[in-house]
């Protein structure tokens, strides 16, 4: 990995401190008939809606290193733009893609170019993203085209947990979200091995400008 490139990416998102720690669930359990079928009705819903954008804080660390920062994402179908920035520094950098193709921008020695977004990142940066995956996790949802999921509930019948992957996605906050027509997480994290990630959603948008 490039000493430069991480040293910007670190330089990009360290803004101590940002993303808060994630709020304390309650015990969690194995689906219940209802709590199946009020998941699925969520798939649906969220299907009807595949352009969509966020904007919020983000925490990474790899085991030994890790940063912070703004993030702003765009998802249209299968198409994706994904930024981070840190205002102090005035550093930013920008993935985008689809599902064959993906692009780095913002870091030194120019632009990469890689068919898979999660290899160019970890590639380039060090950091260790499921981007893919991740667009469907930042909803609440499983990953298609992955292993089974494994979905826990918390006590009042949310999402508390998917495993997917080797990937392990705690759920701690929702918030009603009247334009998608269900609730949407607040806070999230996505943990495997050593890679983390925690996740502070700001606001979600509908009919997000084309990436």
């Amino acid at each position: 990995m490039s000493r430069g490139l991480a040293g910007a990416l670190v330089a990009c998102m360290l803004l101590a401190g940002c993303v808060a720690q994630p709020v304390r669930q309650s015990p969690l359990h194995a689906g219940t008939v209802a709590e199946s079928r009020t998941q699925a009705a969520r798939i649906v819903a969220l299907e009807d809606h595949p352009r969509w954008s966020l904007q919020g804080r983000v925490a990474v660390s790899n085991g030994k290193d890790g940063g912070s920062g703004r993030i702003e994402w765009q998802q249209d179908g299968a198409r994706f733009a994904v930024s981070l920035s840190a205002p102090i520094t005035r550093q930013s950098w920008r993935l985008s893609g689809d599902a064959g193709a993906a692009r780095l921008e913002g870091l030194d020695g120019g632009p990469r170019e890689d068919s898979d977004a999660e290899h160019l990142l970890a590639d380039a940066t060090g950091w260790v993203i499921p981007v893919d995956a991740l667009s469907s996790w930042l909803r609440g949802i499983a990953a298609r085209g992955l292993p089974q999921a494994a979905l826990q509930f918390d006590s009042d019948g949310r999402l508390g947990r998917i495993e997917q992957d080797g990937w392990t996605i705690d759920y701690s906050d929702w918030e009603p979200q009247p334009g998608f027509g269900v609730e949407m997480p607040r806070r999230l994290t996505a943990a495997r091995a050593e890679a983390k990630l925690r996740l502070v959603i700001d606001s979600w948008q509908l009919g997000a400008p084309s990436p």
